[in-house]
């Protein structure tokens, strides 16, 4: 209780000293006005607040500075780089229907550039991106988004031919900060599946600084906020599993924490997608939900407005915050550990990311969920 409480003043005098900082932005956008043009009242914003507080793992008593690093997060300055992707991650963020919380306030948060939301175009928005990476040396925190092609003409910016994976080197040397959003740029994502023909690589592999990692296709637009305002309130950054992935966000398997675990421990299965398990909404593992093998957060967070995810819409886990996901979970409608059988431990399958040992125990860990899937299933038939 002591160490909380002399960690909560220490955030408390963090948070005071940026408040007393002009707002980045020129229209000083403020955070309930926000709200309350999009009909949110400021009781729904402190419930909001604790609900954020207990996703970030930090005790209840912290709401009020999760709160208030929420009014003072147009303080903050962010540089957003578009790579090689859909752009869905800041589609997902940004162009709800329904704005959420979490999207109100990334709005307010000063977005010194990002090209899907920016009118400027061509050398005026070259210019832009240089102009903020000066002005705010040292304090913004760089956000990339997309895989980043390492054989340069697939991948060139402006009229000097920069290419991505220079854009990304150049803006992450005076980073305070730098967020890896999306699979694509934690892991390569689908860019960097075989055969990667432009030789796309994580941005954590192109360059020299620390990378936190905030994999998803898309990623929780909360496990993006999240990461924001840890940052606006510790100056630092969260602890981080063996992918360098937030453990508050991370921390979990799909699996622990799915809706339909009792039925897995129940034998009760799909067997095939449309029949009558399905309807009575069976385990999804035998139709090839991944979620025994995948770290996220997707069953407590949700998405379309925190309505739904894809296990409770009836199909399951393909694995997306995971590395090499595309090479390593596919076929995504057969079981993994069906596939590790097969291919009798050769490297496919569990991790080839992982190294030796790591990978054995995870071939272990799906056959051993494989077996117990049949075995329950077996005894659930007698």
């Amino acid at each position: 209780m002591r160490d909380n409480k002399k960690l909560f003043d220490k955030i408390s005098k963090r948070l005071d000293l940026l408040a007393k900082l002009p707002a980045c932005k020129e229209d000083k956008k403020d955070i309930y006005e926000e709200l309350s043009k999009k009909g949110i009242d400021r009781r729904d914003f402190v419930k909001w607040a604790g609900m954020m507080t207990a996703t970030l793992a930090l005790p209840a008593s912290f709401a009020p500075l999760t709160a208030k690093a929420a009014e003072v997060a147009n303080r903050l300055p962010v540089i957003w780089l578009h790579m090689a992707e859909c752009t869905g991650c800041s589609e997902s963020l940004l162009r709800t229907e329904d704005p959420s919380i979490d999207s109100i306030i990334f709005d307010v948060i000063n977005l010194e550039y990002h090209e899907t939301i920016m009118a400027a175009a061509g050398y005026q928005a070259e210019q832009n991106l240089e102009n903020a990476i000066k002005k705010h040396q040292g304090n913004y925190i760089l956000m990339v988004e997309g895989g980043i092609p390492t054989i340069e003409y697939y991948l060139t910016i402006g009229a000097h031919g920069k290419t991505g994976a220079q854009a990304c080197r150049d803006a992450a040397e005076n980073a305070a900060a730098i967020f890896a959003i999306g699979t694509c740029s934690s892991f390569g994502g689908v860019q960097a599946a075989y055969p990667n023909p432009t030789a796309a690589e994580p941005l954590s592999k192109i360059i020299t600084k620390p990378v936190i990692n905030v994999p998803g296709c898309p990623p929780s637009e909360k496990n993006i906020v999240g990461n924001v305002l840890y940052f606006i309130m510790f100056g630092a950054l969260p602890a981080l599993d063996a992918f360098n992935r937030p453990k508050w966000a991370y921390g979990n398997r799909i699996h622990d924490l799915c809706e339909r675990r009792g039925h897995f421990d129940a034998g009760e299965f799909v067997q095939h997608f449309g029949d009558e398990n399905a309807q009575k909404g069976f385990c999804l593992y035998k139709v090839g939900c991944k979620g025994p093998y995948t770290f996220n957060n997707c069953s407590k967070l949700r998405f379309n407005s925190h309505t739904s995810w894809p296990i409770q819409a009836g199909h399951g886990c393909i694995g997306c915050s995971e590395p090499n996901f595309w090479d390593t979970m596919s076929p995504f409608e057969e079981p993994l550990g069906n596939k590790l059988y097969h291919t009798a431990f050769n490297g496919f399958g569990a991790d080839k990311t992982a190294d030796t040992a790591g990978m054995v125990i995870l071939s272990a860990t799906a056959i051993g969920i494989a077996a117990h899937a049949l075995i329950s299933s077996v005894a659930k038939n007698k």
